[in-house]
């Protein structure tokens, strides 16, 4: 499968080992330049593209980059994608560390994947958001295996979730549908399933427990 990675960091990074890997053909982007990921492409066999060329043929496209980057992906980033294209969300907001205020979360309450579907003018599915970076290349397990741990993915388009599940599970992971978009606040910083290293049964009782409420600290 063709697939495009916009963002190299520690999780853009990892799931280009990991999915060149499984013999995807990954295209991989930055906000630096191609010119910066040529040890990340002599190492996987990705190919380094500029940001606007990831989506192009690709039938996932991953965004992993700072959610107060997301407005400056240039207009059209997902143009020339496979027309099913998947988008995956991996994003999450830390207005105290890193990203400010953005009034379209705080104000209007839009859960984090909601504000950044709105930004690129597509569907998108959350994942990866809770996962440690270095779990992507230590803990993943066959099916069936006792240690194996589940990802949540919220998304409202039913066949790109179904695609980003098999995706997941292709990568040693089981998942628990979390809902639609506006029940992804379940999986955002801070609940219990952020960061969770559990089972389908452990992933799904922890969104069960979460609350809606957003605390100070997760604040501007």
């Amino acid at each position: 499968m063709k697939i495009g990675i916009i963002g190299a960091g520690h999780i853009g990074g990892n799931l280009t080992r990991r999915l060149t890997a499984l013999g995807h053909d990954v295209s991989v982007a930055n906000s630096r330049g191609p010119h910066t990921l040529t040890e990340l492409a002599a190492e996987t066999g990705a190919t380094p593209v500029p940001v606007e060329g990831a989506a192009r043929g690709a039938e996932i496209v991953v965004i992993t980059i700072p959610l107060k980057a997301v407005p400056d992906l240039p207009a059209g980033v997902l143009d020339g994608a496979a027309e099913d294209v998947a988008v995956i969300d991996t994003g999450n907001y830390y207005p105290k560390q890193r990203d400010g205020k953005i009034a379209g979360i705080e104000d209007e309450g839009l859960t984090e994947s909601r504000w950044t579907e709105r930004q690129v003018g597509h569907p998108v599915i959350k994942a990866f958001n809770g996962t440690y970076a270095q779990d992507l290349l230590d803990r993943h397990r066959p099916a069936g295996d006792p240690d194996r741990i589940a990802l949540p993915v919220a998304g409202d388009d039913e066949p790109a979730k179904a695609k980003v599940r098999a995706l997941i599970d292709e990568l040693g992971y089981d998942t628990v549908d979390a809902g639609g978009l506006d029940d992804s606040w379940r999986q955002q910083p801070d609940t219990p399933v952020y960061g969770l290293r559990a089972g389908v049964e452990g992933v799904t009782k922890a969104l069960a427990e979460a609350a809606p409420e957003r605390k100070p600290e997760f604040r501007a």
